[in-house]
This record gives structure tokens, sequence and C-alpha cells, in this order.
């Protein structure tokens, strides 16, 4: 379920027209090896070339120096050890009181030029002012950039070749991987201390979820509230779902679901057409926590609420081992803490 860092009911399904177009390609483009997308990062003064996710091959003369990258995609680049590369992001970056914003994670958000910190607030005379090589970013929708406005996306296209990874429709880790393969391809050291501590980290919560679930069978909603709606997401179509249902994870699928497939948009009276034991609540800065819900009564009457079995959803996940792996953690001392209640 994503949103421009809006909860509005258009959702990110309205961000890409045409969505469904080249699915099968960027599926493929998503399976690893040389053919599908791998880099050619060379020495520090030869020819560098990447094929993303669209099946674009970018080349140039040398490796990127200069990178601008959404904050999401700056941060995992950064959990891999490419973040020196990194001068300006685009996207959630700061909270109100001037600490970083979650989507940061460990990017230091001090050290790059911020040209925007949400969506239609990139600055395209900043994002040329830093010369950029590469712009770096998401991609929900094929073709898609995520963060990258409509109004100015042909002005940006011209300051800058574009690198953008797939980030749903394909599960969790392989995502994971594909980041994996970009910084590689940037000169990170994927057999870093760091890098591969947290794989292990992550191969190991995995691993965690996967007991949890087959010993204590709950039924999981993921979902996320707004004002005047309560959305339930789809875990046939975000990546950090996909992965969990794969290791066991009772999701409920909705089964109305809106254009675009991500979420089936519900009106309050209805917020309990699905029963679920676990909530798994959109913790994003945009969307209503639970003590913003508790003044909603049809909120307040869900067996899951009333059992306080809540927990947070960063339903934007961080596409890097270190990222993902306090998601799996998370999850699984819910479920491990949970109990069924319908």
């Amino acid at each position: 379920m994503r949103t421009p860092r809006s909860v509005t009911p258009s959702r990110r399904g309205i961000l890409a027209a045409g969505g469904a177009v080249g699915i099968g390609a960027l599926l493929a483009a998503c399976g690893g090896g040389k053919g599908s997308g791998g880099g050619n990062g060379g020495a520090e003064g030869g020819p560098w070339s990447f094929t993303d996710d669209r099946r674009q091959k970018v080349s140039l003369p040398h490796t990127p120096q200069r990178i601008v990258a959404f904050t999401g995609t700056a941060a995992a680049l950064h959990d891999f050890g490419a973040a020196d590369r990194i001068v300006g992001v685009f996207g959630p970056t700061k909270l109100k009181d001037g600490k970083p914003d979650p989507q940061a994670g460990d990017l230091d958000v001090d050290k790059v030029t911020v040209l925007g910190n949400a969506y239609n607030q990139f600055n395209v005379e900043k994002y040329a002012g830093l010369s950029p090589d590469l712009l770096v970013t998401n991609m929900y929708e094929p073709g898609a950039l995520w963060f990258v406005p409509d109004d100015s996306k042909d002005k940006i296209a011209k300051l800058a070749p574009s690198v953008a990874l797939t980030s749903s429709r394909v599960p969790l880790d392989r995502i994971v991987a594909r980041y994996g393969q970009l910084a590689a391809a940037l000169g990170a050291d994927l057999k870093a201390k760091k890098v591969t501590d947290a794989r292990a980290r992550f191969e190991k919560a995995a691993e965690a979820l996967r007991k949890a679930a087959k010993a204590h069978p709950v039924k999981v909603l993921a979902c996320s509230g707004s004002a005047d709606l309560f959305y339930a997401s789809n875990p046939g179509i975000n990546a950090d779902l996909m992965y969990f249902k794969s290791l066991g994870v009772d999701l409920i699928v909705p089964d109305h679901l809106d254009k675009g497939g991500y979420f089936e948009s519900l009106s309050w009276e209805n917020a309990d057409k699905y029963q679920a034991d676990v909530l798994l609540l959109d913790n994003r800065t945009a969307t209503l926590q639970p003590e913003d819900l508790a003044a909603k009564p049809a909120w307040n009457k869900l067996p899951a609420v009333k059992a306080g079995q809540i927990t947070p959803w960063s339903s934007e996940p961080r596409y890097s081992y270190a990222g993902a792996a306090p998601l799996l953690e998370s999850l699984t001392k819910a479920i491990e803490g949970a109990r069924k209640v319908n």
C-alpha cells in the first residue's frame, strides 16, 4: 500500500497510468544473473554500465561519482556500502522536528542536499546544480519513477540518466538482492563484514518468522487508516507482504481490490469486513496511528484492537538486509505474542 506520503483514495495506482504494461519484462529483469540487469563497474576511470528493471541500459564513461536518489533508495545503498557517491536525495528525509525520517535509515541526512521532503517538491534547479551523473529511485509501477513529479520529469530526465529498480510484484528478498547488485556495480564490497552480518541477521529472522507462523497460526491483516477510509492491503502485490506470506504468515487477501491492486478501500462502517487476529498497521508519518484512530468507534470495535494485537508496518521498506531484518523480527514478535480472537 503506497501513497506519495499522503493517504487519499487515489493511492499509488493513479501515479502510474498503464501500470500493467511491461510487468513480464520487469519480473524477468529481477531474476538475477548476468542477463538480468547486472552492472559493469570496471575501474574508477573505465566505462560503467547497468541495466535496470525497465530493461534500460545506462552506459557512462566512468563509474557514477555524483548520485541523486530517492531517500529510501539512498538508505538502502548506504547499507550496502555505496553511500559515498550520494550527493542529493528527494522524498521523505527529515521529520518536522529535524530528525531523519525513518525511510532515511542510517543515511546521514545532513551530508546530502535535500531536493524536496515530500511529493512534488523536487527542486529541479538544485538538482541541476549538483551536476548529477545518475538518478536512482524505486519503481512501484513499471516506468513510473517514484517521487519524480510528472510535471517536471522531462526536465529531470535531460540532466542525467536514471536507474529504476522495482519495488512491487516481486518478493522482498529478491528486491534486496537486486539493490545489492546495483551497490556492487557502484563499487560496494558485498563481502564486507557489515553487509554479511546484516544478511546473516536477515536470514535468521526469516527462519524465525517461518517457525512463528507455523506455531502460531493467527490471521494477519496489513492495513492503513485515514480520516475517511480504512485500507486492507494485498499480500499478492506488496513486496514485503509477498515475502511474509511465502514464509507462512496467514495474511488476509482482500477480495475486492481497488484499481492498481494494492489494497481495498473500505468505509469505516465496513472496517470489520475482514476478521483479523493481528493488525499490521502502516506506520508512515502521513497515516493515522493507534492514538489517532482511538477516536473512531469502528476502530475500537475491531477484535484485534480490543486485544491490543496491533504491530507497526513499515509499508515502504528499506531494500537492504539491514533495513529488512528488523521488519521480520518485529512481525515474529507480534505473532508469537498473539492469540486468536476470531
